[in-house]
């Protein structure tokens, strides 16, 4: 039941490429030029090949499925590797909401930064690096969030996972 006077989106438009947009009321927007007096420019403003992809993205997500397939190939993930974690007697956790996910060295997930602060970094970091070498990328930060893509197949994930077992049982 919210409406915004002005909404901005980023990254997750342009699947993948640089592309953000804006908008909002009319008499908000009536402002931005050339009907108003704010000039809005960037360098790759209205890039075409960014659009295109741009609206490819809008048409895939709002496909029937798409979220729940999506937010499925997330739990097999985190499931997966909590599981994996577990077998390694490793103290992990991870978990997730719809299609973006944590890896946490922790009992619990973080519900603050005190949380996370106290969570165990230097494992997030050799666990990083272990599935980097093994063609496993993830955000470099023990504090950044992941999201999965939907060209994600069941078995990716389980390959996925099975190479995370792998890194556990490497740091047990």
């Amino acid at each position: 039941g919210i409406t915004p006077d002005l909404t901005t989106m980023g990254k997750v438009i342009g699947g993948g490429m640089p592309l953000a947009a804006f908008g909002g009321k009319k008499e908000i927007m009536d402002c931005i030029s050339p009907l108003g007096g704010v000039y809005q420019a960037g360098t790759l403003s209205g890039n075409p090949v960014a659009v295109a992809a741009g609206l490819k993205t809008l048409e895939i997500i709002q496909r029937a499925g798409f979220y729940e397939h999506l937010t499925a190939r997330t739990e097999q993930l985190v499931s997966g590797i909590n599981q994996a974690a577990k077998q390694a007697g490793i103290t992990f956790t991870a978990d997730s909401i719809g299609g973006m996910f944590g890896f946490y060295f922790a009992d619990h997930a973080p519900q603050n930064y005190s949380d996370m602060a106290a969570s165990n970094i230097a494992a997030f970091k050799t666990f990083f690096h272990g599935l980097l070498e093994r063609g496993v990328a993830l955000g470099p930060s023990a504090y950044e969030a992941s999201f999965m893509s939907a060209a994600h197949t069941a078995e990716l994930v389980d390959e996925t996972i099975a190479i995370a077992a792998e890194v556990f049982a490497g740091m047990a």
